[in-house]
Order: C-alpha cells, then sequence, then structure tokens
C-alpha cells in the first residue's frame, strides 16, 4: 500500500512538473552576447522557472513550448540584464536619504543643500551625507569646517567627498571626535591642518575614521529601508546584479534574511571588508554560494591599498605634478597586505584589492607574487585590482602571468578628465583609464560604477566607456579615445566580463540557454542609435530570474 501511494505521488510531481506554463516573450529586438563574445540577435524569448530554455523566433519557440504564456514584446530592444562589478548598495540606499551634494557647482550651492536638508530634518542627530567635489566647486583647496559652520552649527556634520576617500566635517563635529592640534594622523591617513596645526575641517583616508567612529549606528529598521531604497533604484536603472565592495558581518545578516525571504530583487555578490573580525565571522564555514536561487554569494574580500586621486590620497611612485610634495598614501606595507591576501586566498576567497595610484597598483601587484608562493592555488581565484585607475606602462603586462582581472569604472574617466592630468601629469596619465590596454593583452575586464561614488546607471557607463565624453560631448573626439571601447566589448563588460569576474559566467551575462532569465527592456535600440544616445537610454522593464521587478508604467502588462 505504501509502495502504491509512493509512486501514485510521484507520478502527480511529474506531471505537476510537466505542467508548469513556460513564458514566451515577443516580438522583441534582442540582442545578447554568446560565449564568445559575439553578438546575436533574436525575435523572442523563452523562459521556464526562472531560466533562459531558448532564444530565436516566436514561432519556433512556440511550437517548442505550445502551451506557453505570452508577453507582448512589443518589438521593443531586450538584452541582458546589466552587471555592476563594483558597487556599493548600501552605501547607495544611504545616499538616497542624506544630504546629496552631487551636481554642486559652487560652494555656496553646498552650503545650501546642508542648511536645506537640515531643516528639513530637524530631529536628526547628525547631519551627514556625501558628494562634495572641490575640483568642480574652484576652490584650489579644501574646504573648510568654518564654511560648513555657516549651513549648520547646532548639530554635527559629516559629509564624504564624491569618491568616499576624504570627509568634511563642521567644528562641533571635530569637536566631539576630539580633534585638535595634537591629534596625530593615523597610519594611512591625514587631517588637513592650517598653520597653527588646528584641523581645518577635511579628513582624509584612515582619518575619517576618527570622526565617523562617532556616528550613531543606524538601527536594523533602518537599514532595511536603506536596502530597500537600493534595490528599487538598481532596478530602475537595469542593474539585475551587483558586486557589493566591501560588506561587515551586520550587512551580510541582512543580505541573507532578504535572500531568504526572496526579497532580493537583485543578485548581490558580496565582498567581505578585510580579513578581521568579519572574515573571520563570516567565512567561518568557507565561501557562501548561491543563497535564495542565486540571489546572494559571497566568496571574496575586499582590501585597499591606497586612497583616491580626487583627494590626493592615491599613493604615487612619484610626487603629484600638481602638490610636489606629496606622494599620497599607502594603507599597509607590501609585507602586511601580503600576509592579508594570504589568508583569504587560503579560505578559498577571490580577492579584490582597491588600487588608485601607480605606487598602490605596484604593490598589489607585488603582494600577489608573494601570495602566490605560499597559496598554490590562489591564481585560480580570479583575484582583481578594483579600479586600476592609474597604472605605471612598465606595470600593466604583470597582470598577465598573475591572472588578475581589471575591475575599471569607465564614468570614472569621464568624471576625472577635468583634474587627472594635472595631478599625474601628460607621461602618467597615459597608464590610466587604460581599458584598451588592457584588453589587448587579454585581460579581463570587468566594468562598474563605484557607486554611490557614480551614479549606478550602467548606461552612463557604457556611453563612457564608448566615447570617453561628457553628456554634452566633450571633448571632441574623447579623452585620449585610443582607449576608448566599442559597443560590444562595452557590453561584454558589464555582463560576460562582469560574470567572469565573479564566477558566474556559466548562470549569468546572457540569454543563453541555461542560465537566469535576467533581462531588460529599453527605450531604444542602442546598436542602431548613435552613441552619444546610450547615456539617456531608460529602462522600461528589469527581469531578475524570469520575474519582472521593474516596470516604467506599472499599469501596462
Amino acid at each position: 500500500m505504501t509502495i502504491r501511494w509512493f509512486l501514485l505521488a510521484s507520478m502527480l510531481g511529474c506531471c505537476a512538473q510537466a505542467q508548469a506554463v513556460a513564458t514566451l516573450i515577443a516580438p522583441v529586438n534582442g540582442y545578447t552576447l554568446n560565449t564568445a563574445g559575439e553578438l546575436q540577435r533574436f525575435e523572442a524569448l523563452l523562459i521556464d522557472e526562472g531560466k533562459v530554455v531558448a532564444t530565436g523566433s516566436r514561432e519556433a519557440l512556440l511550437k517548442q513550448a505550445p502551451d506557453a504564456t505570452v508577453h507582448d514584446g512589443k518589438g521593443r530592444t531586450l538584452m541582458p540584464g546589466l552587471i555592476d562589478a563594483h558597487g556599493h548598495v548600501m552605501g547607495l540606499g544611504w545616499a538616497l536619504s542624506e544630504v546629496d551634494l552631487v551636481g554642486t557647482t559652487t560652494l555656496d550651492e553646498g552650503l545650501a543643500r546642508v542648511r536645506d536638508w537640515a531643516k528639513a530634518h530637524p530631529d536628526a542627530a547628525w547631519v551627514s551625507g556625501r558628494g562634495w567635489n572641490q575640483v568642480i566647486w574652484k576652490l584650489g583647496r579644501f574646504p573648510k569646517a568654518a564654511e560648513l559652520d555657516r549651513a549648520v552649527s547646532d548639530r554635527p556634520v559629516w559629509l564624504s567627498r564624491v569618491d568616499g576617500h576624504a570627509g568634511w566635517a563642521n567644528s562641533l563635529a571635530l569637536k566631539q571626535a576630539g580633534i585638535d592640534a595634537n591629534t596625530p594622523d593615523p597610519v594611512g591617513g591625514r587631517i588637513e591642518r592650517g598653520p597653527d596645526g588646528q584641523a581645518t575641517g577635511v579628513l582624509v583616508d584612515a582619518a575619517m575614521a576618527l570622526v565617523e567612529s562617532h556616528i550613531p549606528a543606524a538601527s536594523e529598521e533602518q537599514s532595511r529601508a536603506a536596502l530597500a531604497a537600493a534595490l528599487k533604484e538598481m532596478a530602475r536603472v537595469g542593474l539585475t546584479s551587483v558586486h557589493d565592495a566591501g560588506i561587515d558581518a551586520k550587512t551580510y545578516a541582512l543580505y541573507r534574511q532578504e535572500a531568504e525571504a526572496g526579497r532580493l530583487s537583485a543578485r548581490i555578490y558580496a565582498m567581505i571588508g578585510g580579513v578581521g573580525e568579519d572574515f573571520d565571522q563570516i567565512a567561518a564555514h568557507g565561501p557562501v554560494l548561491g543563497v535564495g536561487k542565486d540571489h546572494l554569494t559571497v566568496r571574496s574580500v575586499k582590501l585597499y591599498a591606497d586612497g583616491a586621486l580626487g583627494s590626493r590620497g592615491a599613493a604615487m611612485l612619484e610626487p603629484y605634478s600638481d602638490d610636489p610634495g606629496n606622494r599620497g598614501l599607502l594603507f599597509n606595507d607590501t609585507q602586511s597586505l601580503t600576509a592579508m591576501l594570504v589568508k583569504a586566498l587560503s579560505k578559498g576567497f577571490q580577492v579584490g584589492v582597491h588600487a588608485i595610484g601607480d605606487a598602490g597598483n605596484r604593490q598589489v601587484l607585488d603582494a600577489f607574487a608573494a601570495a602566490y608562493k605560499q597559496v598554490e592555488k590562489g591564481p585560480e581565484l580570479r583575484n582583481r585590482i578594483e579600479h586600476a585607475q592609474i597604472v605605471n606602462l612598465d606595470d600593466i603586462p604583470r597582470f598577465v602571468p598573475l591572472q588578475l582581472t581589471a575591475s575599471m569604472q569607465p564614468t570614472h574617466a569621464t568624471s576625472d578628465m577635468n583634474m587627472a592630468e594635472d595631478r599625474v601629469g601628460p607621461k602618467r596619465i597615459l597608464g590610466g583609464y587604460a581599458w584598451q590596454r588592457f584588453l589587448q593583452q587579454h585581460t579581463p575586464l570587468a566594468a562598474g560604477s563605484d557607486f554611490p561614488v557614480e551614479s549606478p546607471n550602467p548606461f552612463f557607463g557604457l556611453h563612457a566607456a564608448v566615447t570617453r565624453q561628457d553628456h554634452e560631448n566633450h571633448p571632441d573626439g574623447g579623452w585620449y579615445p585610443a582607449q576608448r571601447l566599442s559597443l560590444v566589448q562595452a557590453l561584454h563588460a558589464f555582463t560576460l566580463g562582469a560574470a567572469y569576474a565573479a564566477h558566474q559566467e556559466a548562470t549569468l551575462g546572457s540569454l543563453e540557454a541555461g542560465k537566469w532569465a535576467d533581462f531588460i527592456v529599453v527605450d531604444h535600440d542602442i546598436f542602431a542609435d548613435p552613441p552619444e544616445k546610450l547615456w539617456n537610454t531608460q529602462v522600461l522593464e528589469t527581469w531578475v530570474g524570469g520575474e519582472r521587478v521593474f516596470a516604467r508604467d506599472a499599469a501596462k502588462p
């Protein structure tokens, strides 16, 4: 009797599985890359149980699945979901709820935004935000605490620079942090000071922690709201997956809970921030793979070599061209960095190291070479240099034998072109933002944005990669145009290249049979229209695992 019921139950289960209804999206103007990186076109997409079954013509796919539910594609352009290989998910969420100084063109405009936000949020214990850029403000110097006091003086204020590698405090924030003329610069950081030795208001890199450690921690409810806001924005701009560059144990717990509950509307490939206590806790049982139908994976570690170019914290082999007494800051000595690499690699974790300056990049290359002598399987983990922004021309070929991926952000080039050559001069800039140099030596290239440092919109990145111009088409012909990418190369970097950098090219990055059905529908044919239209592309729909997570006009099917 038991056997008979078991067989009957098995038959019913098989029937139910066989009757699962597939979805056909047609007609579409479909594009995808294949495994060889070649552009393919199709008229219809067949998906089932969250994965791609096939692409092709409507007629052929209906023959393959005659009972499929047809979703009207209206002939619109459909392409793989875009992957940001370097972003900060929670950073984006917080940025959406704090003072936003991005786009301000003067100090006074920035102060006005701070003042307005403070008035609108009288109960906020701290006024926090980000996005200032003294270069765009044409100050010729860093802003000062006394200037920030003009906007808000009754509460501490802390504002991160656009690159996240410097912070601007008002006088009350400096006082609460106990920073005075006797406070030493921490290793890897710098307190900007006046002639009297007193802090003037800006703290660079590791010195930022002197203030940030005094900001009240966010509640679980606030963190959950920030994550939801970030996911909503990512879906809106067409990101179906993000490599989150540096999380702690608290953030991991939140991500895991949301992934297991099915509430992540994008896939997160998370990098653990450092190899300290958070790493020990998260990595206790090795890499975390594919939680919640592949919505959360943690198999990477994020380390830092140096700071950023805009704040002159990036470590340079020779002094800055526009600041002859300054070579920037290395965060660690090479021996310490090597030990961090060995610890992570030995546990089976890939490592991505932030390196902006040519000295920072050289140190990372040296450290990987030394670590590989201790961890034989280290190169197999597809380790990465995050940014690889200014690399000595002699060091670029070293990426190849070390099997490193160049994880780069195209919009950094167009955002930095107003100051980058001033910082490093006409010779060193030849190794800067050098996308084609890496591709020509077959170094894997993964593209991202570093949001919220830049906009999370991947079409801004595609536009910058293809044109090397801003949104007003400046400069004519592009900035150092020899390093431009073709649109196919750029799309690869934001899809299959990024997927490869996360060991996920077998399941993500293209609309090939067996892969997750992560795709977007956009408002024009990016391959037929001129490149200058790329940045203004509007995402109409975003789908993750065969489920629509965003529709620009939600009233339409």
